[in-house]
């Protein structure tokens, strides 16, 4: 199979969706990878790394992905790569579709293959593809809560940790998934004082354990996240329902009553945002201030660190990458059915039903698709 790996074009955007390392793996097994030109500097990889290992250097996107079956990529396809993606190509990368019906529907007419890296599910009900990244950005929410709480940023201008004799800041954490518990361990290592909420009571049972209480852990409702809103200096937003928009649970009448110069980060923005004032950002203007709180809701934040979130994403993508180079979409979805929720679009049929709930619109099983 032909794989192109595109230059990342999302603002600030210096990930790349394969290591020099994955793709020797790939042309080892037969395949031709294509590299734009310079797509790995940003995450520390030269050209000359991807021609060691294998792969062909291509001058343009327009040639990655004229040539390449499927397309590995970071981020959705965004701008100039709309009328790049054509009829049977698959495309293989964090797509977000719920929160995006312009991309949705570009992606039906162009009749691609789009294969969203958040929606690949094990039966467990956990998300190997997204967790990786949820890593990064969990830890990434404390260091720029702290950002955001500096007063030359418009914070209140608080120490997370404080000092002896001075109260450490609250942290108050919506979601105890993988991105809450990393947000938590950091916190938690800082010395700030952390409350944890989820509708999990057996997964708030696992926090607790844990972190052998030294978090407070709450089950969420609308009663108990006002209330930890109120308090906190720093609230840091991590809810996901997998393919679906984040459910808007902080109110923007919670955080105008929260003191002035308090921060929230919102981990949940690639699929909407899980509060009222939440709207994405980049990482050239990564803050805005509402009713006096400093909201961080960058979209793409994992690139803020490109070659730790490269490194740890491909860990995660090059088996599948494998698989569907190696078998063909039909054979691999038969052989992993995990893979098979992945598929959000097949040549014109919307095959996810998360995100036809988000726009009203009609899906199709991908097994029917084929």
């Amino acid at each position: 199979m032909k794989i192109g790996i595109p230059k990342e074009i999302k603002t600030r955007e210096n990930r790349i969706s394969l290591t020099p390392a994955g793709a020797a793996i790939l042309t080892e097994k037969g395949h031709q990878v294509f590299v734009e030109k310079k797509a790995g500097s940003g995450s520390g990889f030269s050209d000359t790394d991807f021609i060691r290992s294998g792969a062909s250097i291509l001058h343009t996107a327009d040639e990655v992905w004229a040539t390449a079956d499927m397309i590995v990529k970071v981020k959705e396809p965004i701008g100039p790569e709309f009328i790049r993606m054509k009829n049977g190509q698959i495309v293989f990368t964090f797509l977000h579709l719920a929160a995006d019906k312009i991309l949705t529907q570009t992606m039906l007419d162009n009749k691609v293959i789009g294969i969203a890296y958040e929606t690949i599910q094990h039966d467990d009900g956990s998300l190997p593809l997204l967790a990786p990244m949820s890593e990064v950005a969990g830890r990434l929410a404390v260091q720029m809560g702290c950002f955001c709480l500096e007063k030359i940023n418009n914070g209140k201008g608080l120490l997370l940790s404080g000092v002896p004799g001075v109260e450490p800041a609250g942290v108050v954490i919506l979601g105890g998934g993988i991105a809450g518990i990393n947000a938590a361990q950091l916190a938690v290592g800082m010395g700030a004082n952390v409350t944890i909420l989820d509708i999990n009571l057996k997964r708030l049972r696992y926090l607790d354990h844990i972190f052998r209480s030294q978090v407070t852990t709450l089950m969420s409702n609308q009663t108990n996240i006002e209330a930890s809103v109120l308090q906190a200096d720093l609230v840091i937003g991590t809810v996901l329902i997998p393919g679906a928009r984040a459910p808007k649970l902080v109110k923007k009448e919670y955080l105008s009553k929260m003191e002035p110069g308090s921060a929230f980060v919102d981990v949940a923005i690639d699929q909407g945002g899980c509060a009222e004032t939440s709207r994405p950002t980049d990482h050239n203007n990564p803050t805005y201030v509402i009713d006096n709180i400093v909201h961080y809701c960058v979209t793409n934040m994992p690139g803020a660190v490109p070659r730790t979130s490269t490194f740890a994403l491909t860990n995660a993508t090059l088996p599948y990458v494998i698989a569907l180079a190696d078998k063909g979409l039909k054979q691999a979805v038969a052989s992993d059915r995990n893979l098979a929720g992945g598929v959000n679009v097949y040549k014109g049929w919307l095959t996810c039903p998360q995100v036809a709930d988000a726009f009203g619109m009609e899906y199709r099983k991908v097994d029917d698709c084929f």
